[in-house]
């Protein structure tokens, strides 16, 4: 089983993936969805964290040999990038959504060396929306962003258009596609339930409104 399939499964196993296309979720967004994803949950399982930390070091080290530190983004991601930085014997940094409104007021925390060659890892892409604001961060703080990489991507066509956009590579574990097909086989959703979850994943924004 590829390193995709497996996480898709495991992430299906532990309930980090809860899918409900006849009752569906609605995110902060507005958005109704049909599935709800939150990566945290492997934490809480040390077989699969380590399948996630030693499948993104192996693809940082393929991708990115330059790759100098590690930076996360908060919240979910600075618990993944602290393990793969620490896998790699690599410095890491964290940037938080916002300005601190206290004390050193920083927005990336650790220290930052301007030049220093950065990969960012976030936990979930679905706009690409936090993960192209924490790269821009660094970028403006004279930190080289060489790629972004997740765990699992809902892949919208917008959300590869908005990274393209910024010139900002990225790669992920799993994704959706690879999610489906366990999903019907481990009697999460019915065949009949395909259509409907193409159909959001091609127009989140009007699913079902």
């Amino acid at each position: 089983m590829s390193i995709k399939n497996y996480i898709a499964t495991e992430l299906l196993k532990i309930e980090a993936i809860k899918l409900r296309p006849n009752d569906p979720f609605t995110w902060s967004s507005g958005w109704n969805s049909p599935i709800y994803c939150d990566n945290r949950m492997t934490l809480s399982y040390p077989e699969l964290r380590a399948a996630i930390k030693n499948a993104f070091k192996e693809e940082i080290e393929k991708r990115y040999p330059d790759v100098e530190a590690i930076a996360g983004v908060a919240t979910a991601g600075i618990p993944q990038g602290a393990l793969i930085a620490d896998a790699m014997g690599l410095p890491f940094i964290y940037v938080r959504s916002k300005a601190k409104g206290h004390g050193m007021t920083n927005m990336i925390e650790g220290e930052v060396r301007k030049g220093q060659k950065v990969v960012v890892i976030e936990d979930l892409i679905s706009t690409g929306g936090s993960s192209i604001k924490a790269a821009l961060a660094l970028r403006e703080a004279g930190i080289e962003v060489l790629g972004l990489g997740a765990i699992f991507t809902y892949g919208f066509p917008h959300a590869a258009a908005n990274f393209k956009a910024e010139n900002l590579d990225f790669f992920t574990l799993s994704d959706y596609t690879a999610m489906l097909k366990p999903a019907v086989e481990m009697g999460y959703i019915s065949d009949a339930d395909l259509k409907s979850l193409g159909e959001w994943r091609e127009n989140p924004e009007g699913w079902r409104k």
